[in-house]
């Protein structure tokens, strides 16, 4: 069991960040990951095998995108539908997200409680900021709300400070 330095909560063990205020747990910091590039990414989906026994795994088999989280180096692999609500879960708000990005300290990067949706559309996937308070970027460029932008393999969007890089499969 890990003690939380900000709160004391007990959390489980392994757990990067506290389940009880959402602080960056003791000794996380201390863990390391690699960086995928998108050349990478192209040659395993090519291969459908890892990388390379040092990278860990590139999983696309039934997923159409995977959010790699850059700060962190998390990897969210999305499937089975064809639409997901980007957000933050808020205690006593009704508001709920289909991906929850609290653990990654989505409210000290100016997440929106739902900040954006993203979306398969036939071969396209699509982009679309819910008028978030802080914005959403692709590649540097603020989206206008409300309004669908297509995304490219390895685009790095930005949920106000949260950066991610998208990895779609090859169709």
């Amino acid at each position: 069991m890990i003690v939380c330095s900000n709160c004391n909560h007990t959390n489980m063990a392994g757990a990067l960040f506290c389940s009880e205020c959402g602080a960056q747990l003791s000794g996380a910091d201390s863990l390391t990951t690699q960086n995928i590039s998108t050349s990478q990414v192209r040659e395993a989906i090519k291969k459908k095998s890892p990388v390379s026994p040092t990278t860990p795994p590139v999983v696309l088999s039934n997923n159409w995108v995977t959010l790699h989280l850059l700060d962190t180096g998390q990897v969210l692999p999305l499937s089975e539908r064809n639409e997901f609500t980007l957000g933050r879960i808020s205690e006593g708000q009704p508001i709920m997200p289909d991906i929850d990005l609290s653990p990654y300290q989505a409210y000290a990067s100016g997440v929106s409680r739902l900040h954006a949706v993203i979306k398969r559309d036939a071969s396209r996937v699509l982009l679309m900021d819910l008028g978030s308070s802080n914005g959403t970027y692709i590649n540097g460029k603020r989206l206008n709300p409300n309004e669908e932008t297509p995304l490219g393999n390895g685009d790095v969007v930005a949920l106000g400070k949260l950066k991610i890089q998208v990895l779609l499969k090859a169709a």
